[in-house]
């Protein structure tokens, strides 16, 4: 064999030994955390509302547990129309971008690169330090026994100058012994994960945000519904106060009551409208919408849509899986774990294979001839030998990191338990409050009824009138918000529960 065979020989061998020792990995290997589930659930079993939570498949779609055309029409535009996840949409993007160039390292690199060059060696420089003297027809390296440089024309001084041709590939690979590059790759998909998810939240608060808006234009338009009504009485009472002025049944007393009751509950109406107007153009904000641009399509005049007769709230070890901000928090401790293999991996040498090979000629003609070939191969090692401490710092830091990564991440669990508790209560005990409302705003009504029939036959005064029709217009505002605020209720009961983005986007 060929002596010049035996680098080759050996980088053959050596190449294939590198990848069977690259399955090693230093660094903790990460395993999800496990969490505990805590009896949440069982208020279902207590409820007392007549809409209520029961353990069954819980759909991403949850509004249309409303039964709201209009709102579901709304939903369906969100994910590609809101702002916010569109600007979500392209931090995923990026993320994936960022795994994609992490990746890249798993694999070799080759580049190509040609150039021509004309180029001339100085008198003073180098040459000079080989013994080589341009003035010589025949100039000798530094041994004097072989040509070096090239040789002067005839009658001129120093070194002419050449042309210098170059055409060639370089190529190199790390073998990753440790499994720095694997954990780099493994924290860059961790945190494109976390990426998605938080896109995902995003999109869950957006749907929840549009569906509290819309319940709120309902219950503003109702209450101004109300407050409507409740002035045409106001001006029939005034009407009679009049009437019965003029007759001297009564005094101007009760006229100027039953006036000043007709414009308090007119000063109501500015506000009311106001609201209305400003919930449209918060509704079409979330749908990427100019203001104003909605309100031939929210202005109609509708009730707060009805409560469902069933809350279908999954089950209690589908509210890890489901919620964004739990799986976003799982894949930042990932992401964290897997950092610390990386540091780890620093401490250990870095072997790098690398090899070039390319075609040298002075003249064209010659440059893709097997005599103008070279090339170069062969393995490099770097090993830390001292780094002033940035080593065993940067592994702290990113030591220090995961804690709080799996802290973070025991916080979110627990937050997420507590806000699913407390949004099945604040759902059943709104929904008692608001029959109890109801046969309040029953009760007015009918006292209003009587106290109108008893001024007309002169046996009560008015100001007893005007105490039950204020009292009327206070229990039927409460009532219509105490309706909004049970569907609102729902709303963050069903947010709190991790629905409404599993359907919209890839992962």
């Amino acid at each position: 064999m060929n002596a010049s065979q035996y680098p080759i020989r050996a980088i053959l061998l050596t190449v294939p030994a590198c990848v069977a020792i690259a399955g090693c990995m230093v660094g903790p290997n990460f395993e999800p955390p496990k969490s505990a589930t805590p009896e949440v659930f069982n208020r279902t079993q207590a409820a007392q509302a007549p809409s209520k939570a029961v353990e069954a498949q819980f759909g991403p779609e949850w509004w249309t547990l409303f039964n709201d055309p209009v709102l579901n029409g709304l939903e369906k535009q969100l994910a590609d129309a809101n702002l916010d996840v569109a600007a979500a949409s392209a931090r995923l993007l990026q993320s994936r971008a960022e795994r994609r160039v992490a990746g890249a390292a798993e694999y070799p690199t080759l580049d190509t690169a040609a150039s021509y060059n004309r180029e001339r060696g100085s008198e003073n420089g180098i040459l000079s330090l080989l013994g080589v003297t341009p003035s010589q027809s025949q100039p000798l390296s530094a041994s004097g026994n072989a040509p070096l440089g090239v040789s002067a024309m005839p009658g001129s001084k120093g070194s002419p100058a050449y042309n210098l041709y170059q055409f060639g590939f370089d190529a190199s690979w790390e073998v990753d012994i440790w499994g720095h590059v694997r954990r780099s790759v493994e924290e860059a998909t961790a945190l494109t994960e976390a990426s998605y998810e938080e896109r995902n939240a995003v999109l869950l608060s957006a749907r929840a945000e549009l569906a509290r808006d819309y319940i709120e234009l309902r219950e503003t338009q109702e209450l101004l519904q109300i407050a409507k009504q409740n002035l045409d009485i106001a001006n029939d009472s005034l009407k009679l106060t009049q009437v019965r002025a003029h007759e001297g049944v009564t005094t101007d007393l009760d006229v100027s009551n039953a006036s000043a009751q007709v414009e308090n509950i007119e000063s109501l109406i500015p506000t009311l409208e106001s609201h209305s107007e400003a919930t449209i153009n918060a509704i079409g904000l979330l749908l990427g919408e100019e203001p104003g641009a909605l309100r031939q399509t929210l202005a109609a005049t509708q009730e707060v849509p009805v409560l469902p007769a069933q809350v279908p709230i999954g089950f209690p070890s589908e509210i890890v899986q489901r919620r964004p901000d739990i799986r976003k928090a799982e894949a930042q401790l990932h992401a964290a774990t897997a950092s610390i293999g990386v540091a780890k991996a620093d401490f250990y040498p870095r072997i790098m294979l690398n090899g070039s090979a390319g075609f040298q000629s002075l003249q064209l003609s010659t440059l893709g001839t097997w005599a103008s070939g070279q090339f170069v191969a062969g393995p490099s090692i770097t090993f830390p030998i001292f780094e002033g401490g940035r080593l065993k710092g940067t592994l702290q830091l990113r030591e220090a990191q995961q804690q709080e990564a799996a802290i973070a991440y025991k916080e979110t669990v627990l937050r997420a338990w507590q806000e699913v508790d407390d949004a099945l209560v604040t759902y059943d005990a709104e929904q008692r409050r608001r029959d109890r409302l109801t046969q309040a705003v029953t009760m007015n009504q009918r006292g209003l009824q009587v106290a109108q029939q008893r001024y007309k036959a002169g046996a009560l005064d008015y100001l007893d009138v005007l105490n039950v029709q204020r009292q009327l217009l206070e229990a039927q505002s409460n009532l219509e918000q105490s309706r909004a605020a049970a569907a609102t209720n729902l709303i963050t009961l069903c947010k709190a529960l991790g629905g409404g983005w599993e359907s919209t986007y890839g992962g």
